[in-house]
Formats: structure tokens, sequence, C-alpha cells
């Protein structure tokens, strides 16, 4: 006698996966991409509704596999149109997702961990620390258990978690997301944002086609190592000079993100010292105005500041713009995302 083979989730498995799946089972092959279909294309990961497979291959997958696809727990609704869904991940811990409508657009900002352990000193997610890495199901979860789902036309991946620390599991999402056999979207409708984990940098820029945006916040080592302790490990200079061995000039493109400080990285030297940094590379500075946090020594910049900030990068040839805030009335706004709150449950 045999234990029972432990039950494993479809979702989230690539084509190869399932077709050693269906060996392992029993089943032909070619309902491989029956069954993505099923998964990607129209969402339904029952094995019981795949109605062009057998009914022995059906119920086979179905003693076989386990739901992971789960709806989302609250939701919460921000007086500009922004919502932040909560989500409960399958360890028992919690995550949210920030559905940003405008216009003719409405972006998901995706979620790759519950928490995170960079430690970033403006963010509160940082703050709570790392619970957990998402696996590719759940990362997907966010978008497909979406209930603006298909009001969705692009994805940032800038929500809770640095996801290049959660590398393998991104970027089997990104693949599922971008592949034919998957969602089938564009790369351009994606962005993923880091810190600078460098070991994973290089893997995800040859591996996908996604656009890129570092977080900068300071162009000088010693002072972004104060608010951001990635630096110690992976100095900015040092990512910089992997991004300038690619080309961002066609379709992907790379931006910079930088949370304005009052008084900490707001100067004219500040203003210097990201030109030449940055000098010689295709790219765009996104200026975010700070979100102030419970017990934070930083403080937010007026709006002269923030246009001041702005104008003199532009006058010196780096395209930048001013990110408009949304959803700060819910904690939904940029570095506010946490479920600290609800460690013990809801």
């Amino acid at each position: 006698m045999t234990e029972p083979d432990r039950k494993e989730a479809l979702y989230g498995k690539n084509p190869d996966e399932l077709a050693a799946l269906c060996d392992e089972l029993g089943m032909p092959r070619f309902a491989a991409r029956q069954i993505a279909r099923w998964l990607y294309v129209r969402h339904i990961e029952d094995p019981l509704r795949m109605t062009d497979l057998s009914a022995a291959n059906r119920q086979r997958l179905a003693e076989r596999c386990v739901s992971v696809l789960s709806a989302p727990e609250g939701v919460s609704a921000s007086a500009d149109g922004t919502k932040k869904y909560l989500f409960r991940t399958s360890q028992g811990h919690f995550i949210e997702s920030a559905y940003i409508p405008d216009r003719e657009r409405a972006t998901l900002c995706v979620s790759s961990q519950a928490g995170c352990r960079m430690g970033c000193r403006f963010c509160a997610t940082g703050r709570q620390g790392l619970q957990q890495s998402l696996p590719a199901a759940e990362i997907l979860n966010q978008i497909v258990s979406l209930p603006e789902r298909e009001r969705l036309t692009n994805l940032v991946f800038m929500g809770m978690g640095e996801p290049l620390d959660n590398a393998d599991n991104v970027l089997r999402a990104l693949e599922i997301l971008t592949a034919p056999w998957g969602f089938a979207w564009s790369p351009t409708r994606i962005t993923l944002s880091t810190a600078g984990v460098v070991p994973q940098l290089e893997r995800f820029l040859q591996a996908s086609n996604v656009h890129l945006a570092v977080s900068l916040h300071n162009p000088f080592s010693d002072e972004r190592a104060e608010i951001m302790p990635v630096e110690k490990a992976w100095p900015i200079a040092e990512v910089v000079e992997i991004l300038r061995r690619y080309d961002f000039t066609h379709q992907r493109r790379v931006s910079f993100e930088y949370i304005v400080m009052s008084g900490l990285n707001d100067s004219p030297r500040h203003i210097r010292e990201l030109s030449r940094l940055l000098n010689g590379i295709k790219c765009r500075i996104n200026l975010i105005r700070f979100h102030r946090i419970p017990g934070s020594p930083y403080f937010s910049p007026d709006n002269e500041t923030m246009i001041r900030f702005r104008d003199a990068l532009t006058a010196r040839g780096i395209q930048t713009t001013i990110r408009a805030s949304r959803g700060e009335d819910i904690q939904a706004a940029c570095g506010l995302l946490s479920t600290a709150r609800l460690r013990g449950g809801i």
C-alpha cells in the first residue's frame, strides 16, 4: 500500500507541468492544452466543469487537485473611485490589492508577498515584516477573482512585497499572464517594481519583457541606505549599471520611482546627483508625494516643491512626472498597504 498522492493546485501550472500530470494520471498529453484553456482563458479550475475532458479524466483530476482561487474577503472604497481588496492566503495571512480606475484605464496594484522583508522606513508594508511569499496561483487570484476583472487594462506589481524577493513565483505568474496559452496579455500592459534585488534583476530582464520600475528615492548611497536597507546589500549604482546593458528605447520602458520627502531628498544637490546617476539611460522619473504613516519622522512636501523638483529634472533632460495620489483615504496609496492589524484574524 502506498500513501495517497498529495493534492495539488492545477492553477499556476504551465503546459509542460500539466502534460506531466496528465501522464501521471494516465490521461492523453493533449489534454494539457484543454486544461490550460479552462484555467487561463475561461478561469475555471474545477475539473468537473471541464466538459471537453472525458468523465473519467475529470474525476481523476478532481480527486488529485484542490481549488486555490478565492474571492476577496473585504473591500474598502475611496472617494476617488479607488478600491482596496483584502484577500486571505492559503496559509492564513492577508494581502491587499488596489484597483485604480482612471477614465479609459483601470489598473490593479498586485501584491507578491504578505508583508515584506525589505524594511524601507517610509513604507507601511515594510514595517510589518514578511509573513509569506505568495505562490503564482495566489498572485493571479488577485486578478482572476477581482469583481472588475473584465475592465482591467494594466497591472503593476507594486503592492505588498518585493517581487524579486519572490522571483520564482512572480516570473511564473508573468509567464502565465503573457503567454499565448495563458491570459495572452501584452507585456506592455504590465509593470514590475523592485527596490533592486540584484541577484534576480538580470534574470527578470532576460526572462520577461514587462516594464520595469526601480524604487530609487535617493541617489546618494549613504542617504538611501538610511531609508532603504536594501542599499547596503545591493547599491543603486550597481542596479543602474545592470540597466545600462539593456535597451529601453523600444517596447520596454524603465522608470524610477521617487517618493519625495520634505527636506530629506528634495534639494538641488539631489537633482544634480539624479542627473549624474541616470545619465545615458532612456527613462522616466515618477515623483510621488510621501504619504504619512503613523510614527514616521518624514513629511510630505508642498505642491510648489513637487512642481519645482519636476521642472528642474525636466530641464536636465530627464522626463519627469508627478504621480497623482489615489486611495489615500482608505490607506491604498503608495507605501500605505498593510495587513498588520489582521495578524490575529479579521
